[in-house]
């Protein structure tokens, strides 16, 4: 059996997401900035995936600007924010994604900020007491926090930290990368300024995203080059990328409902059953409560066999992670489990899930896990 279990480093492509793509790949080429019929037929098709976007989020069609991904969405927030408006604190916490934390970091270095980190409660949660006297000190702060953590699943009080932000006066930036089509996102009614979007993530084309830029703010652009998305990102548009994620983006909303209830019960039925044939299984953060139900994040005893649990589980053919993907394939250890505190002792594995999964899945991936930490059960 193949199982992949690694939904939040990418998911597979929708075939109805291809089927959009496909005319844009094969006949309507166009370059959209040319003003022949060519061109025209496909800046069409490019601002009638914005507009289907910015409508699914309650937005304007002016507030999406597409990018390359996450990735770059999350640097053009940061950089463009903190030269462009001259600030000079920011506050995140230490377990962002590499694209936030990196970012942040070299804005210290190169533009002289301040960065204040929020601690983090036992349970990977934000200290939001301490987010408000950290405003309440430093006033017209960059604020960015991860709406949903990629590797533990923590979710952030997106409102509330909102209404803190608004109230201090401060600039919001959310790396939305794993909740974006997950959840139904009402930017209008959430005072934030910035959320990133990488279309991977739900079944779209990789290569692809977009940033949210409220129009209550105005920085210059980090890309230079032509005068492409209203001269915020310079670069001749990723065409049939764009009308993909539209796609993608479009059928996460129409079925949301009903795949978040599948992957609930695939995600909670693995936990139940890791728990059943594993003594001293546990679960890092707060993935069984306030967590983006795509993600478990398992915090395994320690065996014999601790260092080479991911290796035996892909020869069993199941794709986990062992952590975020971005720092698989080098010696560093996770950022967000160190930031957490968690057992250095134990093997942490991210399990994550999309609509494709089964129960009939997860029973197998447990029954290996099982055998590879030396418990000899088997599920009836």
């Amino acid at each position: 059996m193949k199982v992949y279990f690694d939904n939040a480093a990418t998911t597979a492509l929708d075939k109805e997401v291809l089927e959009a793509m496909m005319p844009y790949l094969e006949n309507q080429y166009g370059n959209p900035s040319s003003i022949h019929s060519f061109g025209r037929e496909t800046r069409a098709g490019i601002e009638l995936a914005r507009k289907t976007i910015s409508d699914l989020l309650n937005v304007s069609p002016g507030e999406i600007f597409f990018t390359s991904g996450g990735t770059e969405a999350n640097n053009t927030a940061i950089k463009s924010s903190i030269s462009t408006l001259n600030l000079t604190h920011a506050i995140t916490t230490v377990i962002e994604h590499h694209a936030v934390w990196h970012t942040l970091k070299e804005c210290v270095r190169t533009d002289n900020i301040k960065l204040s980190e929020v601690p983090l409660k036992e349970d990977g949660h934000m200290d939001i007491d301490i987010l408000e006297q950290l405003l309440k000190d430093n006033p017209r702060s960059f604020v960015s926090l991860m709406h949903a953590n990629n590797e533990i699943g923590n979710l952030l009080p997106l409102g509330e930290v909102g209404e803190l932000c608004k109230k201090y006066d401060a600039v919001f930036h959310s790396d939305t990368v794993q909740t974006m089509a997950h959840y139904r996102l009402d930017l209008q009614n959430v005072n934030i300024q910035f959320a990133a979007c990488s279309a991977h993530k739900f079944h779209g084309p990789k290569g692809v995203g977009f940033l949210y830029i409220s129009s209550d703010i105005k920085i210059d652009p980090l890309m230079l080059g032509g005068s492409q998305e209203r001269n915020m990102r310079g670069g001749t548009e990723n065409l049939y990328g764009i009308i993909g994620m539209a796609k993608a983006f479009e059928i996460a909303h129409r079925s949301m409902e009903e795949d978040t209830k599948h992957i609930t019960a695939v995600k909670f039925h693995m936990a139940e059953l890791l728990k059943a044939k594993i003594p001293n299984v546990e679960f890092n953060g707060d993935c069984m409560g306030d967590s983006l139900y795509t993600i478990l994040s398992v915090s395994l005893p320690p065996t014999d066999n601790s260092e080479m649990l991911l290796f035996n589980l892909d020869i069993a053919g199941i794709a986990a992670s062992g952590g975020s993907a971005c720092s698989s394939g080098t010696d560093i250890g996770s950022h967000v489990l160190e930031g957490i505190k968690s057992d250095v002792n134990r093997q942490a594995i991210r399990f994550s899930f999309c609509k494709h999964n089964t129960i009939e899945e997860v029973e197998y991936c447990v029954n290996k896990l099982a055998e590879f930490v030396n418990v000899p059960q088997t599920l009836d």
